[in-house]
């Protein structure tokens, strides 16, 4: 598995895709506090559920001086706030649709109920309200929330629909990592996004864009280019979500500063991994833990670099003079059992395919079809599945997210995955010619849930999927 590069050129019949990387540069808004996403407050309780609200609505935002772009968001005018919770929570997550076109909104990560899932078959039509009830069934985790409504996931997303979702439980709370939210507990949101000349949001995908990648000419970190954080403790923790449409991110720090991954998308590795750089593709995530000890006075900097081309910076640090000492991180974070394919009751395989000059993106040759079945599994069960990513324009890499579960990966192209990746996962990349084996046990929950590549250009073309957990 490639894990200390991209294929960062993106092709295009055989021609480097000309993006305009630094024209909005000069225009765009910089060096601004992080923002911070707020916790969103219950709406109340009923019975032994709590209550949240979100609202899907249109609104404006300044990214450069003199300029609206229109955005979409969840209670706000771009992104959404955080929804925290805690294993075996009851939540009910009301939605109210107050686009003029229907949208979804899927717990990205979350193992939860078929009909709770906010996958296509979830829609919310434009003025409607819709309702998803379930109990947190999972360990601590970050996890996200975003549309899912076919073909209109990518432009949706790429106007500012996203949200973090933080699963806390006991195990959590006992480990010695920085837990205050806001303070030294960073969620961070990355996005590469293209502007125009005159500094305007936009989203018009050609074909090589759909097929290649939507990439652009700058990094949002929670809506902002370029943001600045103060801090004042010898470690901190940084959320990491990708939550570009389509550009795979290298994300390292420009100086030599320890970095320590603690967790994967789905909750905790088995120890913190010393880390160089971490490599995320669309809708993965990675918890890491910095050490800023012997830094104090500094401002180093948390890069991005896209497989478009261009390295960003993410965010920049202004390292107090002294520092508020923190815990020594664990050594231990949690009983992390290797995965086997024993007790694996069937394989399947996955080929995720790019066939031709303009041609279809498929899984196993087919595209999305909502009526269609594409396979069907046994509640109780576990099953190996083999993603690989083929076809005749192999300079593309694609990724692979399941849907209603976490998995963990058996094997990347016959050997065990390295350290950082060997969490609980819901996606996964494949560069060209990868071949990646995961273990999934289907437990709990009955129903039609999706599988998809989350280069989010690829899903709304149809590189998706429809899988049955049947009684």
């Amino acid at each position: 598995m490639k894990n200390t590069a991209i294929v960062w050129a993106a092709w295009v019949c055989g021609l480097i895709v000309s993006l305009p990387v630094q024209v909005a540069a000069q225009r765009l808004i910089t060096g601004a506090p992080l923002s911070i996403p707020p916790i969103l407050e219950e709406s109340g309780s009923e019975g032994r559920e709590r209550v949240f609200d979100l609202t899907v609505q249109r609104g404006t935002r300044e990214f450069a001086t003199g300029t609206q772009s229109a955005t979409l968001g969840y209670n706000g005018e771009y992104l959404g706030p955080t929804i925290r919770v805690r294993r075996n929570d009851n939540v009910r997550l009301r939605v109210r649709n107050h686009l003029d076109e229907a949208t979804t909104v899927h717990w990205h990560g979350a193992h939860l109920p078929a009909e709770a899932d906010g996958g296509p078959h979830q829609r919310v039509p434009a003025g409607d309200t819709w309702e998803a009830r379930f109990r947190i069934a999972q360990e601590a985790a970050t996890l996200w929330y975003h549309p899912h409504d076919m073909g209109t996931s990518a432009e949706q997303v790429y106007q500012g629909l996203a949200g973090f979702f933080i699963i806390d439980d006991e195990h959590s709370d006992s480990l010695a990592l920085p837990d205050t939210y806001g303070t030294d507990d960073i969620p961070l949101v990355l996005q590469e996004r293209r502007f125009t000349r005159d500094g305007r949001l936009e989203y018009n995908p050609r074909m090589p864009d759909i097929m290649h990648g939507y990439f652009g000419n700058a990094l949002l970190t929670n809506g902002a280019v370029e943001p600045f954080l103060e801090v004042s403790d010898q470690r901190i923790r940084l959320r990491i979500l990708n939550g570009s449409n389509s550009s795979l991110l290298r994300v390292f720090m420009d100086s030599g500063i320890p970095m320590y991954q603690v967790a994967t998308d789905g909750g905790f590795l088995g120890r913190p991994v010393e880390v160089e750089q971490v490599v995320l593709s669309p809708g993965e995530r990675a918890e890491l833990v910095l050490d800023l000890r012997g830094q104090e006075g500094t401002r180093p900097s948390l890069m991005a670099e896209s497989n478009g081309g261009n390295t960003y910076t993410a965010l920049s640090l202004r390292v107090a003079a002294a520092l508020q000492q923190s815990r020594e991180l664990p050594a231990t974070l949690v009983r992390r059992e290797t995965p086997t394919d024993t007790g694996a009751v069937r394989r399947r395989d996955f080929v995720l395919s790019s066939m031709g000059r303009g041609g279809r993106l498929t899984i196993n040759g087919r595209t999305m079809d909502m009526s269609r079945i594409d396979e069907q599994v046994k509640l109780g069960t576990t099953e190996v599945w083999r993603i690989s990513s083929q076809g005749m324009m192999m300079a593309m890499p694609h990724n692979f997210h399941v849907h209603g579960l976490q998995f963990q990966i058996l094997r990347m192209n016959g050997s065990q995955p390295p350290p950082h990746l060997r969490g609980p996962k819901d996606t996964v990349l494949l560069y060209p010619g990868d071949t990646v084996e995961i273990v999934l046990n289907f437990e709990n929950y009955t129903g039609v849930f999706m599988y998809h590549c989350h280069l989010l250009e690829h899903e709304d073309e149809g590189m998706m999927g429809q899988f049955e957990v049947l009684p």
